[in-house]
């Protein structure tokens, strides 16, 4: 596992005082008041409040300090003392705005006040929340609501989620795309077909009693950090993890505990994967198969000399189908073929088939990089076709487990934020609310850009995120984004969607989740689920940044009767004034899920949901757990040609998803830039590029269209050949509309065919 010294690199761990310097430099630079520290005491804590970074699962017992580097930097990056006011828009021009970097928009800090764009003068004017709301009420009256899309980012909470989601079908559409169609959407359709879930199967616990974990695609260290904590404890008691990532990242490979003395008086630190293979982008499905294929190598073998089976076939037999299929299909493959498509060896591939098979419990993990492909729905497949093989579904110590990107974006799915009509209980809703949902099935992210361009889509209401800048085909999209009659953003911070305006364009400020939430009642208690399936409650304490300031649930309930004709079951103003209220609501439509919710909502570690699948209960078509078999060795959307890489994008140790918290990248070795293309030192010679030549990066999807993103730094990075790397959200211009996942239109963003542009290739 040594690192190439040709390369950049961080030669610390995890963790460690690296992490402790991380957090002080985002204190000081946030100008954050000394009841911050107060704050970071309650995260994700019982009765405290929720992290409004990753969802990564909050435990009963927490450490005195319950929050990782990036956690922190997001309560900061929240209680900054900074404040974004009228009078900063009255001096910037929103064309001005346009020129800035991600970064510094959101250091302008907190929005205070809700502004109207006036396209005259081409700056924000502050408004009246009644004037906001009237206008916006007027206008979504005089569209037909099929041509609108209201839009969620994965923080808002439960109770804004659920009440968002009536107000969309009260008005009359099923246009609710969240921020989960452009990294997980693929786990919500790919494993509900395989094991009826659409989620994971694995709890806490599980972590506890696991014999192997298998990661696949997924960076610990920079995106769920406290989650090394766990993968700490579970080594040092003996598990192994084994991990396949293009990228060698810090998390997966070393940990020091903040937390724990020793540790950081040695700075020794635990060695997290006993195994880390660098497979190809795009090539776990070779890499399962390969492990597979060793599986049913040591299943003969073991019948042959010993008569007993290392596949669990009365598990098979009982709760699976496809099983004879996947096999004739593993052994009519080669290996030769396995090698190219992963770019691992026979024999890595068989030591880690064998570590699966000496594993009585097995847990598998993953993330964006195998959801964000053109066949990440295979992958999955895959993944549960290996775990399967052994009964490691459904199990205590085992199971499929993807960890989830926002805090409580797989909540948001769970209370009814879906374009799919079938996946929301509709009978439930009609008895409570007296009214017909609509049955026409929503348009998802993709296709809501796809509407946005030609034409169909009028207006756009954001409940929190930063649209325009995570989605693909950037350049295209902010052109069709002006042309909208109506465009809505509730935020906290200023960002570049903000700045793409339809013709009528309104800016609404809303309280963050660390600001005391005060309503006709009395202080106010927000829910979310995280990555596990645990719904925990939040609460605020931190005055907030401007008395201007409305929560996010008060803003839906304000467009909401601004927009609808009164009704008897829609009671907005009693749900504001009390959000238990709305909790009980969301017993009522999910009665299985959140049966005595309110008086569970601070349970210590959160409580679970419930999932049929974790009690073999499969509620697929079949009504059985599905082997499935791969059409293809890899989840590129196009084959390799002479002078094509494959681009992975990546996010740094210094932001959470497009909030970039600065410009250090420190797990990667990466300081005060983000312009960067990182190659393997093979590559950067194969290609006749030198290090720090600028260079720029051209889409090199087969459909014509001139796509490119210039100013890039060579960089030598440990990368596979054939594959370059550089940072979300600055590629997704090179991202075409088209170029996703096959069954749920997740973006392809860890695979994207690009060429390497110098200046003698400009056009």
């Amino acid at each position: 596992m040594a690192q190439d010294d040709d390369t950049v690199h961080y030669d610390g761990p995890s963790g460690g005082f690296g992490s402790l310097k991380g957090v002080a430099r985002i204190f000081g630079k946030e100008w954050a008041t000394p009841m911050a520290l107060e704050t970071l005491a309650r995260q994700n804590k019982p009765g405290g409040f929720m992290c409004v970074s990753c969802a990564w699962t909050k435990p009963e017992h927490p450490h005195p300090a319950e929050f990782c580097e990036n956690g922190a930097k997001a309560t900061l990056w929240e209680l900054t003392t900074r404040t974004c006011t009228p009078a900063f828009f009255e001096q910037h021009s929103v064309t001005e705005l346009r020129r800035w970097s991600d970064y510094d928009l959101e250091q302008a800090g907190r929005l205070t006040h809700p502004m109207r764009y006036d396209r005259a003068t081409d700056h924000y004017v502050s408004v009246s929340w009644d004037e906001a709301f009237s206008a916006i009420g007027a206008e979504l009256r005089s569209l037909d609501p099929k041509s609108t899309v209201f839009y969620a980012s994965g923080r808002a909470s439960l109770e804004t989620s659920y009440l968002y989601a009536l107000f969309a079908r009260l008005y009359g559409h099923n246009n609710l795309p969240d921020s989960s169609n452009m990294c997980h959407e693929t786990t919500s359709v790919g494993l509900k077909k395989v094991t009826g879930s659409p989620v994971g199967t694995c709890q806490l616990k599980d972590f506890d009693l696991c014999d192997a974990i298998f990661f696949f695609g997924q960076n610990t260290g920079t995106n769920s950090p406290r989650f090394l904590h766990t993968l700490k404890s579970a080594v040092e008691r003996g598990c192994k993890i084994v991990t396949f990532n293009p990228v060698r990242e810090k998390g997966l490979l070393e940990f020091v505990d903040p937390q724990n003395p020793v540790q950081m008086v040695t700075q020794k630190p635990t060695q997290i994967s006993s195994l880390y293979y660098q497979v190809k982008p795009g090539g776990d499905i070779a890499a399962i198969m390969g492990m597979i294929k060793h599986v049913l190598a040591v299943e003969d073998r073991l019948m042959a000399e010993q008569q007993r089976h290392v596949i669990d076939h009365d598990f098979i037999e009982q709760h699976t189908q496809g099983f004879e299929a996947l096999v004739e299909k593993v052994r009519a493959t080669g290996w030769d073929e396995i090698e190219q498509e992963s770019g691992l060896s026979r024999a890595d591939l068989e030591i880690a088939g064998q570590i699966y098979c000496d594993a009585e419990k097995v847990i598998g993990i993953y993330g964006m990089g195998v959801t964000q492909h053109v066949h990440g729905s295979q992958t999955i497949g895959m993944l549960v076709n290996l775990l399967l093989l052994r009964g490691n579904i459904g199990v205590d110590g085992a199971g499929i487990s993807p960890v989830r990107g926002h805090s409580n974006v797989q909540g948001q799915r769970t209370v009814g934020i879906s374009e799919k009509p079938e996946l929301v209980p509709y009978d439930r809703l009609r008895a409570i609310f007296d009214f017909e949902p609509p049955s026409e099935t929503g348009v998802n992210t993709v296709e809501a850009c796809e509407g946005m361009i030609d034409g169909s889509i009028k207006a756009f209401v954001g409940l929190g995120g930063n649209f325009v800048r995570a989605i693909p085909e950037r350049d295209k999209m902010e052109a069709a984004w002006t042309k909208m009659r109506l465009t809505v953003q509730i935020a906290t911070k200023l960002n570049r969607s903000h700045l793409v305006n339809g013709e009528i364009a309104y800016l609404l400020p809303c309280l963050g989740r660390t600001e005391e939430d005060m309503q006709a009642s009395g202080p106010q208690v927000v829910t979310m689920e995280d990555s596990l399936s645990m719904i925990h409650g939040s609460v605020g304490k931190r005055k907030p940044a401007s008395e201007h300031l409305l929560s996010e649930l008060a803003i839906v309930a304000g467009m909401a009767k601004a927009t609808l004709p009164p009704r008897p079951s829609a009671k907005w103003d009693e749900w504001v004034a009390d959000y238990s209220k709305v909790r009980a609501l969301i017993e009522a439509t999910y009665p299985e899920k959140f049966k005595d919710f309110e008086a569970r909502k601070f349970t210590p570690g959160g409580f679970f949901k419930g999932n049929a699948a974790r009690e073999r209960i499969w509620k697929t078509q079949s009504g059985k757990a599905e082997f499935t078999t791969p059409t293809t060795l890899t989840s590129m959307g196009v084959p390799d040609k002479p002078g094509r890489y494959r681009l992975i994008t990546m996010r740094s140790n210094d932001q959470f998803n497009t909030t970039i918290y600065g410009y250090s990248d420190r797990l990667r070795g990466i300081e005060g830039t983000r312009d960067v293309l990182l190659m393997s030192p093979r590559e950067i010679l194969a290609a006749g590029l030198s290090e720090g030549q600028i260079v720029g990066l051209a889409s090199d999807a087969d459909d014509g269209v001139e796509r490119r993103v210039d100013g890039l730094t060579v960089t030598p990075f440990d990368l596979p050949d054939g594959c370059v790397g550089a940072y979300y959200p600055e590629m997704n211009p090179l991202i075409p509309l088209w170029y996703h996942d096959k069954l749920s239109k997740t973006p392809a963003a860890k695979g994207v065919p690009v060429r390497i542009v110098v200046a003698d290739d400009a056009p």
